[in-house]
């Protein structure tokens, strides 16, 4: 009789351990997937925000151009030193994106 008790001493506390650690992996595994879905949101917020910045850049630029071209406009050097600057913020964006990019590629 003694060594059955002994086993189903051994063996119950084992089986309850066991137990609590497939519930903590479990718990594990649900945060992980919720931290995955919240940061493939957070990517795609970043890829939006990426072409709203782009799209108002070419806005800009477009104002900036059609009001140039009227002659009544008196365009000063404000508007072109404004419109060079975000020229180069475009390109330095594009710059950063693309070596981004090629990072991740290799």
């Amino acid at each position: 009789m003694e060594m059955a008790a002994l086993i189903m001493a051994m063996g119950i506390p084992s089986g309850i351990t066991g137990f609590c650690f497939w519930m903590l992996e479990r718990k594990m595994e649900r945060r992980e997937r919720e931290r995955e879905k919240k940061e493939d949101v957070r990517e795609k917020q970043e890829f939006l925000l990426v072409k709203g910045i782009g799209a108002a850049i070419a806005l800009g630029e477009a104002t900036a151009e059609a009001v140039s071209r009227i002659p009544d406009a008196n365009c000063n050097g404000d508007m072109h030193a404004a419109l060079e600057y975000a020229r180069e913020v475009k390109h330095e964006q594009k710059d950063f994106l693309t070596q981004q990019g090629i990072g991740a590629i290799y």
